[in-house]
């Protein structure tokens, strides 16, 4: 208990008896003196209780609490402006890092594209004859050394070794090699020989018609004759 309300709870009880004391003594003809001690004591303690004012306490304790809940309040706006700092700083860190991977992402789709279409003009590159077949002039018959020079002349110079591979293990650079179990006839051994007419109709005894139906078959059905010669490594045909 506070101490204006233990010594206000005193001196009302003082004065409280005091007063039914002054009242008993007038009742019974006696006359309260202005020295008496107890009465100066009643007196004095009026006084220091109407000094002290009983709603004091209650104007402070009201002023501490608005002032803690100031206090408190400064405390939150500081703390949720520091966690908005926060979040914000952890979003633009985000923002950045997304940013950075969508540019990495573009860079390499370019790059990937740019690779593709390289790669279409080197394929459509070494898929282009680079001598025309009906340039050569006929001849009765062919060494092989003439064969293939006609084919360095025909195949583009990065698949000309693919496709030499496959003629050496077909037909040994004979463009007249026949195989006698399944018909397949000339440089790349065409099943039947009579496909190769498509590139020209002395296919029969012109290497260069065979040279040029075999690079176009190899490029049509492995891309290229170094696709063919993969296979042929892998299966032993094409």
């Amino acid at each position: 208990m506070s101490r204006i309300s233990v010594r206000g709870f005193a001196v009302a009880s003082a004065t409280a008896v005091t007063t039914v004391g002054a009242v008993v003594g007038v009742a019974a003809g006696g006359e309260q003196s202005s020295t008496d001690p107890s009465y100066e004591a009643t007196a004095a303690d009026s006084t220091l209780l109407a000094d002290i004012p009983a709603g004091q306490q209650a104007v402070a304790q009201t002023a501490s609490l608005t002032q803690q809940a100031d206090v408190q309040s400064t405390a939150a706006d500081a703390e949720a402006k520091k966690s908005a700092e926060e979040a914000a700083r952890k979003q633009a860190a985000k923002d950045a890092k997304a940013k950075k991977l969508a540019a990495e992402k573009a860079a390499a789709e370019a790059k990937a594209a740019k690779d593709r279409e390289e790669a279409k003009k080197k394929l459509a590159a070494s898929r282009s004859a680079t001598r025309d077949a009906g340039s050569f002039t006929q001849q009765a018959s062919y060494t092989i050394a003439e064969v293939q020079s006609m084919a360095r002349q025909i195949v583009p110079a990065d698949q000309f070794q693919c496709f030499s591979n496959i003629v050496s293990h077909e037909s040994g650079w004979n463009y007249k090699a026949t195989n006698a179990s399944s018909g397949a006839y000339g440089l790349v051994q065409a099943l039947p020989g009579s496909k190769m007419a498509s590139a020209g109709a002395d296919w029969r005894t012109n290497p260069a018609t065979q040279i040029k139906w075999g690079l176009n078959y190899m490029n049509d059905r492995y891309q290229s004759p170094c696709g063919a010669w993969s296979f042929w490594q892998a299966n032993h045909y094409y």
